[in-house]
């Protein structure tokens, strides 16, 4: 990216010369914010594809918890994989059918393919991970192994 991409644009998103300085402020914030996200990170957005849910991560002594806000998608648009210490959660948001005999003021809703990675600091067991979707709202529940739950382990020192 281009560092004069982080700098205020004198014309608004049509291409007109703005009128106030403060006018287009919300939209230059947005955009810089935009900018930053897409370098993705630890918990990968994948904004880039068009839709990015957003989640909460909580973790307990013997568990993680994820919820993932998925407004509009039902169960089988999801898939939840998990590899090594990585949880996947990818799937799509479908778009309504829209009218195209309107003129649309505002367009804020987003749709498309989206896909989040969180990692963890254990080997997921695929097995024991339990998922749960309700009212828009995806529950992954992963539960620590015995090692991470135990912590420290003592090694025993030999002598000669």
């Amino acid at each position: 990216m281009a560092q004069h991409d982080f700098l205020p644009s004198l014309f608004t998103r049509g291409g007109e010369l703005s009128r106030h300085p403060f006018s287009s402020m919300q939209g230059e914030i947005d955009r810089l914010f935009e900018a930053f996200g897409k370098s993705g990170g630890v918990f990968s957005r994948g904004k880039e594809l068009g839709f990015a849910p957003s989640l909460d991560i909580a973790e307990t002594a013997t568990a993680i918890d994820v919820t993932v806000e998925l407004p509009g998608c039902e169960a089988k648009d999801v898939e939840i994989s998990a590899t090594g210490r990585t949880l996947a959660i990818k799937g799509e948001k479908k778009s309504e059918t829209e009218s195209t005999d309107k003129d649309w003021h505002v367009t804020e809703r987003s749709y498309g393919a989206f896909q989040r990675s969180i990692p963890v600091p254990f080997d997921i067991d695929p097995a024991k991970v339990e998922a749960r979707f309700d009212k828009g709202v995806l529950k992954i529940h992963l539960p620590k192994p015995a090692e991470a739950v135990e912590g420290k382990k003592t090694i025993a020192i030999k002598g000669e």
